[in-house]
């Protein structure tokens, strides 16, 4: 058998997942393992980069024995991963601390002093505290003794492309989205990290830079062991795991627009221009594709807070599942889909890990009010999916306001797998939603990537005009988006109303 599948690999917030591909875009086999963050304190996340290499090997190994291919069919690897998942390590890739996640929030007062002392341009205001940057600020200022032995400030990508290859280099897609990595302005810009007296931090990144579909290097005979692949196979710089899968739905050219959902929402435009869009991220140059930028809204808290639902608030509705043996979500979209639009009058802001976009606000926190003896656990279930909606529709708003409105969005990642909850995000928004033909968007932008990579298509346009394959198209109700405009409102009114008694509570729990 000749060396031309594709294997890919996806690590994200609660577990992995690798996937082997055919160079047309065919899922032949897929593994998943899942994991769980710790929080040590409230707002903070973390996790062992030694437990994402393990669950890498689980995955990797349980996909190509699945997929029944010998260890030479593979002609190129890529990863992605979350980002501003900030790893502090040795030269030789030996962690000195746990990987500070993506939804990490410690670092509120580092963001808050990049946001007055960067300039204007450089990836949107106010930073935020997800951002790699401000962690590893914060890392410089509370953990010395860790900061004078780190030889290689890196992201999750990074730290596992080096343990595949042996080499150092930093994803652009994760540069210019949570580092402000600039390809117009020279790459790292003065601008910003000067005033923060920078050096050290600079001096600590992988020296490379390079796109999402570089070879990074070959794999090294002791991964390769590992994994039970063959020694050498091409691996691929891969890209932060809401961009590779805006990949996997084919938004790579100007004026598309993806939904990427999953523990959280993320709302991504591609402009062949520069943009400054307060209240959204970028525009970043060239984090998806060269010569093209990306901007980025999104919501943090979105399936962990479906999720947070269905284990602490849903017991009727498990006990239900559990009588008639199906899952409890089966459920809970059944009930919850008898609930009239406006879930008789409950509302949800979803702010439960603070505000992304358009607020930034870190200290922002979900609230849910209109509760009457009326309601029941359907209620808030629909409340609950209505908000993230509302949330979504806020974000595209600000979008609309700057560039030329999209047709429809194309929507991937686990949530999208629910007709009801995309029923209500079409109903909201006012435009179809284009479901992924693939229930693993990422794994297949990932999948892209690596063949641009290793030669079969010679950039990311041809590769996903061939390999990605949309699904249904969700259309929206003009009744039932009429019906929502007072909700939404409603949902638009209730931060600006509760900001300052938000933010005081959560100073007042020390975040």
């Amino acid at each position: 058998m000749s060396a031309d599948h594709l294997l890919a690999v996806d690590l994200g917030t609660s577990g992995a997942r690798a996937g082997v591909f055919t160079p047309d875009g065919v899922l032949l086999a897929r593994c998943t393992s899942a994991w769980s963050p710790r929080s040590p304190r409230p707002g903070w996340a973390e996790q062992d980069p030694q437990e994402w290499w393990a669950h890498l090997v689980r995955v990797v190994r349980g996909c190509v024995a699945a997929a029944g291919l010998p260890t030479g069919a593979i002609a190129a690897m890529s990863v992605d991963t979350t980002s501003a998942t900030v790893v502090a390590a040795r030269g030789d890739g030996t962690p000195l601390r746990p990987g500070v996640l993506w939804m990490d929030l410690r670092a509120v007062e580092q963001a808050e002093h990049l946001s007055e002392t960067a300039p204007p341009y450089a990836g949107g205001r106010p930073v935020s505290a997800e951002w790699g940057l401000p962690k590893v600020m914060w890392l410089r200022r509370h953990e010395p003794e860790v900061w004078r032995a780190t030889e290689v400030i890196c992201d999750c990508t990074d730290w596992l492309t080096h343990r595949l290859t042996g080499q150092w280099s930093m994803s652009i897609s994760h540069a210019a989205a949570k580092y402000f990595h600039d390809r117009t302005r020279g790459g790292w810009p003065v601008e910003v990290y000067d005033p923060i007296e920078g050096a050290d931090i600079l001096e600590r990144y992988p020296s490379k830079v390079l796109h999402p579909g570089e070879v990074v290097g070959p794999l090294t005979a002791a991964a390769a062991e590992e994994l039970g692949l063959r020694p050498d196979i091409p691996v691929v710089e891969g890209a932060i795991d809401a961009y590779a899968a805006t990949i996997g739905v084919g938004v790579v050219r100007p004026g598309q627009r993806a939904l990427v959902t999953g523990s959280s929402h993320v709302l991504i435009a591609q402009t062949d221009r520069p943009l400054e869009v307060p209240g959204l991220w970028g525009a970043f140059t060239d984090a998806i594709a060269p010569g093209r930028f990306t901007l980025e809204g999104g919501q943090a808290a979105t399936g962990t807070l479906v999720s947070w639902f269905r284990r602490e608030l849903a017991g009727h509705a498990a006990a239900e599942a559990e009588r008639r043996g199906c899952d409890v979500y089966d459920v809970l979209n059944e009930r919850a889909a008898g609930i009239p639009i406006g879930s008789d009058g409950l509302v949800v802001l979803d702010h439960f890990q603070g505000n992304r976009s358009p607020h930034t606000d870190p200290y922002a926190r979900g609230v849910i009010h209109g509760f009457g003896l009326q309601h029941t656990e359907a209620h808030l279930y629909r409340a609950i999916l209505e908000g993230i909606s509302y949330g979504t529709a806020e974000v595209m708003g600000v979008l609309d306001e700057h560039l030329p409105p999209s047709g429809d969005v194309r929507v991937t990642g686990g949530p999208a797998a629910s007709r009801l909850w995309m029923q209500i995000q079409a109903d909201v928004l006012g435009r179809p939603l284009v479901l992924s033909d693939t229930p693993v968007g990422s794994l297949l932008g990932t999948a892209v990537i690596a063949t641009v990579g290793a030669g079969v298509y010679p950039d990311l346009d041809r590769a996903t005009d061939q390999m990605v394959q949309l699904g249904e198209v969700v259309q929206p109700d003009a009744a039932a988006h009429e019906a929502y405009r007072f909700h939404a409102e409603q949902y638009l009114r209730t931060y600006p109303a509760l900001r300052e008694i938000l933010e005081a509570g959560t100073r007042h729990q020390g975040r």
